[in-house]
């Protein structure tokens, strides 16, 4: 599976989406590879229909699409079993790439 990791610099939420990845590839023994995609222009979001960061596609696709969230350049906020986080749960990332690794 290939994971891409959209992220701009003054939003530190990827970091922690990052780690959360490594850890369920490592703790899960996935065959995924992590690309991280820097987006760092008002352009550059719209060309990649960027929703914020951090944006995680699995297989080029967003598990956590909003539709209505808006293109740009901002912290996309997530609804997690523990309240609104900049950043989807362990438990959100590892449901999110197993439902694509059992649809493989």
């Amino acid at each position: 599976m290939e994971i891409t990791l959209q992220y701009f610099e003054d939003c530190a939420n990827w970091q922690t989406t990052d780690r959360y990845l490594k850890t369920l590839i490592d703790e899960h023994g996935l065959d995924a590879d992590v690309r991280y995609q820097l987006i760092d222009t008002p352009e550059d979001a719209a060309e990649q229909g960027f929703r914020g960061s951090p944006t995680v596609l699995v297989d080029g696709t967003d598990p956590f699409a909003d539709r209505d969230a808006p293109i740009g350049l901002a912290c996309r906020i997530y609804q997690t079993e523990a309240g609104p986080a900049g950043s989807p749960s362990l438990a959100q990332l590892q449901q999110a790439l197993h439902a694509t690794s059992a649809g493989s």
